[in-house]
């Protein structure tokens, strides 16, 4: 889904960019390896794991959610 779209504002897009910008890098938090991803300005969620690998794994999965999410956003509008 690399593709770039247009908004309803005319606004030129990558939804893959735009959903990477929304995960925050992968911390290490006491025994726990902590991201946050950004669902919407008001919604932050905190995803803790302790395997830096299942974390990673994790928020690669969750980006591509929200890349998919931010597609079909834009396409129903």
């Amino acid at each position: 889904m690399t593709n770039i779209i247009e908004t309803e504002f005319g606004t030129l897009i990558s939804p893959s960019r735009v959903a990477k910008g929304s995960a925050s890098s992968i911390v290490k938090k006491g025994a726990f390896y902590v991201f946050s991803l950004r669902i919407s300005h008001d919604d932050i969620r905190e995803y803790s794991f302790t395997d830096r690998q299942r974390a990673e794994n994790m928020r690669k999965i969750l980006i591509s959610h929200l890349e998919y999410s931010i597609v079909k956003k834009v396409v129903n509008k």
